[in-house]
């Protein structure tokens, strides 16, 4: 027996969507019945969902796939952008471990100062545009980038199988850029300064963090794969830890506080918007403490790491 994930309902004979994921009972089985985010990321391809009861749909049928089509991209099933659909995860996984080794080449066969131009985003430079993003997949250390990845993968996953890989990007790119900037905004104004230059995908990560905690407070972890904990009391102590070192010790242990701080916040807020239409299972298997689930090294020490 399976509970659907909609109403509730006991079924012997589940149907698994194949766009979600999702569990459903026959009544909310197609994927309009269950607001599936399969619709969204197929608004623009013409009927797709066909549940075969309709004869009038022409399944040659195209519609205007906007700037890609004008591109010439193919954005249908098979086609180039096929291969991100549903895996944006593990896109921006990839991107990270392949920018920290972009950073490692620049730094031995070029210079520090190279490296700090390209991937660091500084208060001294914050019109270098570029860092903004590239900041985001840069990392300050090994364990740095390895407890980013650990958290990206689980909860990633879980994010992205429910609100669509479109927003998923769109949330994982915005709230790093915005964390970033949030941590060297105050020196940049004038105000007290919050460290040096920061790397890491760690606002992302916590804003995950804060998606899962607004969709499902009572969400089992598992920290370090061991302990359990419900994803409210992890959350609630990395903003109590962050926002602590915020006003005390901005810099302290070389952790970018502010940027944890926003990336939460910015979760939350996300969260909100996308609870009334989406359901995550009951628990998760993940390493990671309120301590800073980015792990050490937020912001980026001036000179080699």
């Amino acid at each position: 027996m399976a509970e659907c994930d909609i109403c509730g309902e006991e079924e012997s004979m589940p149907y698994n969507c194949r766009h979600c994921g999702g569990t459903y009972c026959g009544d909310h089985r197609l994927p309009e019945s269950h607001d599936c985010p399969g619709l969204d990321q197929w608004e623009q391809q013409g009927p797709v969902f066909d549940s075969g009861f309709e004869e009038t749909v022409d399944p040659t049928a195209s519609s205007d796939s906007g700037l890609a089509d004008r591109l010439g991209i193919d954005t249908g099933p098979g086609g180039t952008l096929a291969y991100f659909r549903g895996n944006m995860t593990f896109v921006f996984l990839g991107l990270m471990w392949i920018t920290f080794a972009l950073q490692l080449i620049v730094r031995i066969g070029f210079s520090p100062q190279l490296e700090q131009a390209l991937f660091v985003l500084s208060p001294e430079n914050p019109l270098y545009v570029w860092t903004w993003v590239t900041s985001v997949f840069a990392h300050g250390s090994p364990l740095h980038i390895f407890f980013n990845s650990i958290v990206i993968f689980f909860f990633g996953r879980l994010v992205e199988q429910y609100v669509g890989s479109k927003e998923f990007a769109a949330l994982f790119l915005g709230s790093g850029v915005v964390a970033g900037l949030a941590q060297i905004a105050p020196e940049v104004l004038g105000f007290q300064a919050l460290g040096p230059g920061v790397v890491g995908a760690s606002g992302a990560a916590l804003a995950l963090m804060g998606v899962l905690t607004i969709m499902n407070p009572q969400l089992t972890v598992y920290l370090y794969f061991i302990i359990p904990a419900p994803i409210w009391l992890i959350t609630g102590g990395t903003v109590v830890v962050s926002a602590f070192f915020v006003v005390f010790d901005p810099s302290a242990f070389g952790i970018a506080h502010m940027a944890h701080l926003v990336g939460v916040v910015i979760g939350l807020a996300y969260g909100q918007r996308v609870k009334k239409r989406v359901s995550i299972p009951q628990q998760v298997r993940f390493g990671g403490g309120p301590g800073g689930p980015g792990g050490p090294g937020g912001p980026r020490r001036r000179g080699p790491f």
